[in-house]
């Protein structure tokens, strides 16, 4: 298994980011996907767009945001792609483009990930 991190698209690309995997089910605003640097592009992975729309950046529905996200996730069949490139990489970078940094899906795909490592 390999190493796991998160990072915003806007930040530079980096040698130590390894296979970068887009994660955000749009995309992102202001990058051209000439010069994303991304490997693959997992939209599958992110939160429904009912979801997306639910939450709408309110902080108030965080806690329930992470219970449903993670539902959809357990039920969610490209979560396994997403897996087998963990697998096969000793470096991923997840990348999505919210601005939050302490309250995005990547957080908590991320933690599902680790729990439900192959």
């Amino acid at each position: 298994m390999g190493t796991i991190q998160i990072k915003r698209i806007y930040e530079p690309a980096e040698k130590t980011d390894g296979v970068r995997v887009l994660i955000d089910r749009l995309w992102p605003r202001g990058i051209k996907k000439e010069s994303a640097q991304i490997e693959e592009w997992l939209k599958e992975v992110a939160p429904s767009t009912a979801l997306r729309q639910w939450i709408h950046h309110d902080p108030t529905k965080w806690q329930e945001f992470e219970a449903k996200y993670t539902l959809e996730l357990a039920q969610n069949n490209s979560v396994n792609d997403l897996l087998t490139i963990i697998n096969e990489n000793k470096m991923v970078t997840l990348l999505y483009a919210s601005r939050d940094e302490a309250q995005n899906h990547a957080l908590v795909l991320l933690e599902f990930i680790k729990h439900h490592k192959k």
